[in-house]
């Protein structure tokens, strides 16, 4: 085999041709949760099909659970219903649930890699866009709607186009203060929410090279607000080490063996890549969005442009996000004043995101008018914070202590924004009515921007901190 990974990937999972020139392709994990299953689960129901293959599929509970108290039944009558609709199917149908009283429960993209279920060469697919995520395994990860969630669990395969494949190279060193949320909303900049519309990114260079894995998460869960479908990162030795000793993953010699096929996907060094961009890790600073998609963002010290001088298809969004945001042009995003912070979402709601976080507020105090709260992405991620302490950083500091879940990210539960609140997020959309309001408005910027932000009372530089 030759070629990128996701060639690699997808021919290693054709199925066959079929009469309309997809692909079917077998799907190595199904991803399940409360919002995207239940009439997948209706349909095949009423047709009499059978889950075909329930030890490749796992489920969890994430959208809609409230992240306060989760004494049952659930105060939402919704969450309730949605809840015990997937209880009762993956109970039929014998598919592993990590619900609340499991232990594991959490996001369904922060709990598939740190059980070891996310895996280097494998189909991921999930009810969900930010499925991405898993591609920071060397995985072709992808969301699916809620009619292929039915066809996955009645064929284990799914219908697809092939994507064309853009190389997207971040070499040298990120400066103090800059992260990968900061590194992925430039690369969103520079290339569009549009740009990766039939692309897969393949991400790479010597600044993801020397990456987390948790930060490599963070770059491939945000390809689909630049519009591609799926986005991955080679696997490596820091993929392996992460992986090793993981509940789900392969343990001794079969360990070392999978090691060796998951090296053998890595992209050849003569791949041919459909689209090239190189982007200096040095010149990324703190960014922050200023209007209602992703790629409208700027470094935290730089000025609003004015729609006059972007090109002619960005002028009319750009007007709107303006005069949606309450923003004008020329404006510095710094100094911008929140009402609210908010620490989670699958994109940075893992140990390592809150540890930053932590660090800036140590021994501060959240701003007066600030509400402020961090939701962890998996009941282990907040088991594993608790026992570093990290809790008790966050309330010392006038932060809200919460259980796991996506919380305020899609706000499809009691943590919504009010009114024309201001929101410094580290989640991955700030559409218009995202975190819960229709005219509440989402500033996306890292964890540490966001802890800045939360103790100053409005959008500042974490760098004059960390100094």
């Amino acid at each position: 085999m030759s070629g990128t990974l996701y060639d690699k990937v997808w021919d290693a999972h054709a199925v066959r041709t079929l009469p309309n020139g997809q692909t079917q392709l077998y799907i190595g994990l199904h991803l399940v949760h409360e919002v995207t299953s239940p009439q997948a689960f209706d349909e095949l129901n009423a047709r009499g099909w059978h889950v075909r293959a329930p030890q490749r599929t796992f489920a969890t509970l994430d959208h809609i659970v409230p992240t306060t108290s989760v004494a049952r039944p659930f105060g939402d009558v919704l969450a309730e219903t949605m809840t015990s609709a997937l209880e009762r199917n993956c109970r039929e149908h014998g598919i592993p649930l990590f619900d609340l009283a499991s232990g594991a429960q959490g996001i369904v993209h922060v709990i598939g890699p740190e059980l070891g279920l996310t895996q280097p060469g494998m189909t991921i697919a999930c009810g969900d866009s930010h499925t991405s995520t898993h591609g920071a395994f060397g995985a072709m990860a992808f969301g699916v709607g809620t009619s292929q969630v039915r066809d996955i669990l009645a064929s284990q395969t799914v219908a697809m186009s092939r994507l064309k494949v853009r190389r997207v190279d971040v070499d040298g060193r990120l400066a103090p203060g800059v992260y990968a949320k900061d590194v992925i909303l430039t690369i969103i900049g520079r290339l569009g929410v549009q740009g990766g519309t039939g692309f897969a990114y393949e991400y790479g260079g010597s600044a993801v090279d020397r990456m987390s894995m948790d930060e490599r998460m963070t770059i491939c869960n945000m390809s689909i607000e630049g519009g591609a479908r799926v986005g991955y990162v080679n696997p490596d030795e820091t993929t392996f080490a992460y992986l090793r000793g993981r509940r789900f993953a392969p343990a001794g010699a079969a360990f070392d063996r999978a090691i060796e096929w998951w090296r053998s996907l890595a992209s050849d060094p003569d791949a041919r890549w459909d689209a090239r961009l190189r982007i200096d890790a040095a010149a990324i600073a703190p960014t922050v969005t200023w209007g209602i998609n992703p790629g409208q963002s700027v470094p935290v010290d730089a000025r609003l442009p004015d729609p006059a001088a972007l090109a002619a298809s960005e002028q009319t969004t750009a007007r709107e996000a303006l005069e949606f945001m309450d923003f004008r042009p020329g404006q510095l995003v710094a100094g911008t004043r929140i009402d609210v912070a908010f620490l989670g979402s699958c994109t940075n709601s893992r140990l390592s995101d809150l540890r930053e976080a932590a660090r800036i507020v140590n021994g501060q105090r959240v701003a007066p008018h600030v509400r402020a709260l961090v939701v962890p992405g998996s009941q282990a991620v907040r088991a594993a914070a608790e026992a570093e302490g990290l809790d008790a950083v966050f309330r010392e500091a006038g932060f809200e202590w919460r259980k796991a879940g996506c919380s305020m990210c899609l706000a499809m539960n009691p943590d919504r924004l009010d009114g024309r609140e201001v929101c410094a997020s580290s989640s991955n959309r700030n559409f218009k009515g995202r975190q819960g309001s229709p005219t509440g408005r989402t500033l996306l910027m890292s964890p540490a921007m966001v802890a800045a932000a939360a103790i100053a009372g409005e959008v500042v530089d974490v760098r004059t901190l960390l100094s």
